[in-house]
């Protein structure tokens, strides 16, 4: 009864909403192609300085854009710059951008008319980023890579414009991920009358190039977006895009109310599932149940987030130096003694792939089987059990597995538990809150815990970097402290290595180190699950989970 008068408050307050919208403009909303989506994490900024997460994102995604972006199959393909080159060395970017596009109508131009976008508007654009006042966690994509002064500072030289249509970078050294970083929303034009007239309050008072423009956002119950006229992207029948006349995002937390409020027809996508939508939908195989597939579309779609479980390996941190875990053969062991289909089957209901592979998904390399993994092998697990010398000793019944009680990680700690318990390791299963849980994993203070890894850019090197020993933890993101000098070596030429073929080479060789040294247990890779209704038309995507609406149609 409470969940139908929460689904009951929620249709009134986007009812009232629509309606005072509908007023304001005196047109009738029933005419509108309006596309409706539910965020349950909050939004917080519709400045692309603070699009960390991935409410922001998807926001901004629709009002901005960048000089490149990423298309279905992660490749980079032009947006602002129609084209660019780069010197042999890896270390300057020239940059040559459309003419003719203007940001969105806006009060601070001219006549309240949107102004052409130049090089000057991505110079002015790139120094917020990085400068302290502007305080953008997106300041990491150039803070460590852009040229410096002798004396260490950012230089001035390092993003600059030849004309107004011709954009520079120069970087410190060669990083050849720069063009998939500037794919990030941190990396959009604003126009710099935006910032000296709103200053913070630019958050909610967004100008861009993008699809959409902003009307509305009563914080915490909707948003609206209104298309924009004059957007300078055609399809490939020469039609304007966007199709779509408004889009309407709804902040309902509970998953739940959200797939009712779905079923009911009164949105038009969801992206995530509760334990017990899903298992609504997918039968324990993951096919989706026959009641439901001409109801509404699912796209499972690959993710570049990797599950695993992660140990600490620096002995400073053990009173026991001879700790089971310090040893590869142990590690090893518990690798191998988990069946990662039954795991992904039983519980994720088949959304998701077995982390059978390295620590990148698979699918980020052309030939996946060039890189080894774990397969689900007992026998081979209880006899390297056995040559580590610790089968049967008392330190085997007092190792702690460390996790978070939200679903499905608890249920994913009991299954392993069951299938380590086979080979004789007993493992207890200790539960955190998750601010608790990453600060204990930041100080070396669970010797094995879960983790993760959401990748910021499709390359192999954003999820290897977790092993490189210059980014130990807490400064870094090696929590493992996994050291491996052959492994540094290799990670230090990928990233001066220009020729991809010869880069993805050594990702695999380093690939092959972790997986031989083990410091983590891959269990799977993720997959999202999305829900449009049947008249939704053109949504894409790719494994950044990225919503882009531009091409979406609603058919009548």
């Amino acid at each position: 009864m409470r969940i139908i008068l929460n689904i009951l408050i929620h249709v009134c307050k986007l009812l009232i909403i629509i309606g005072l919208y509908s007023c304001s403009t005196k047109k009738d909303t029933k005419n509108y192609k309006i596309f409706r989506y539910n965020q349950n994490g909050g939004l917080s900024s519709l400045d692309p300085a603070f699009a960390k997460n991935q409410p922001n994102i998807w926001v901004v995604n629709q009002l901005y854009n960048g000089l490149v972006e990423l298309n279905s199959n992660l490749k980079i393909t032009p947006s602002l710059a129609e084209r660019w080159q780069v010197s042999d060395d890896g270390k300057e970017y020239i940059f040559y951008l459309k003419k003719g596009v203007k940001f969105h109508n806006n009060e601070i131009f001219e006549n309240s008319l949107g102004r052409e976008v130049t090089a000057h508007d991505f110079v002015f654009s790139f120094k917020r980023i990085i400068d302290s006042s502007t305080a953008s966690p997106g300041a990491w994509i150039f803070n460590d890579k852009v040229k410096r002064n002798l004396n260490g500072s950012i230089a001035d030289s390092c993003f600059y414009a030849l004309d107004n249509y011709t954009f520079v970078i120069k970087l410190e050294k060669a990083f050849p991920a720069f063009l998939q970083m500037l794919a990030m929303p941190y990396a959009y034009v604003v126009p710099k009358e935006a910032i000296d007239k709103y200053g913070k309050d630019f958050r909610v008072h967004p100008v861009g190039t993008g699809p959409f423009v902003f009307k509305l956002w009563d914080e915490g119950n909707a948003l609206i977006l209104n298309k924009n006229q004059n957007y300078w992207k055609k399809d490939s029948s020469c039609n304007a895009l966007p199709y779509l006349d408004i889009v309407h995002l709804s902040f309902l937390s509970d998953r739940n109310i959200a797939f009712m409020t779905f079923r009911q027809g009164k949105l038009d996508m969801i992206s995530g599932l509760d334990e017990n939508s899903r298992d609504v939908i997918f039968t324990y195989n993951g096919s989706i149940k026959k009641e439901f597939s001409d109801q509404f579309d699912v796209q499972k779609i690959k993710y570049l987030n990797t599950e695993f479980l992660a140990f600490h390996l620096d002995p400073v941190n053990y009173e026991n130096k001879n700790h089971p875990f310090l040893n590869k053969k142990v590690r090893q062991a518990l690798n191998y003694s988990i069946n990662r289909e039954q795991l992904v089957q039983f519980i994720l209901n088949n959304v998701g792939m077995p982390g059978n592979k390295g620590i990148a998904p698979p699918f980020l390399y052309s030939n996946a089987n060039a890189i080894g993994g774990y397969t689900y092998n007992p026998t081979k697990a209880y006899e390297l059990l056995k040559e580590s010398g610790y089968l049967g000793k008392k330190e085997m019944n007092e190792l702690k597995l460390y996790t978070i009680s939200t679903f499905p990680y608890k249920e994913i700690a009991e299954f392993l538990q069951r299938e380590w318990a086979k080979i004789g390791i007993k493992i207890q299963i200790e539960i955190n809150t998750v601010p608790t849980h990453f600060e204990m994993a930041t100080k070396g203070r669970m010797p094995l815990f879960r983790a993760s890894w959401l990748g910021d850019y499709p390359e192999p090197e954003n999820y290897l970097t977790l092993f490189y020993s210059k980014n130990f933890s807490p400064s870094g993101p090696n929590r493992t402290h996994f050291k491996n000098s052959q492994y540094d070596n290799l990670y230090e030429l990928c990233l001066s290595e220009q020729d991809e073929s010869k880069r993805f080479e050594l990702y695999k060789k380093m690939e092959g180190i972790v997986l031989e040294e083990a410091p983590v247990i891959v269990l799977w890779y993720d997959e999202v699950v999305r829900l449009t209704q049947k008249n939704v038309k053109g949504l894409e995507a790719n494994a950044m989970n990225n919503l882009v609406l531009e091409r979406v149609d609603i058919v009548k």
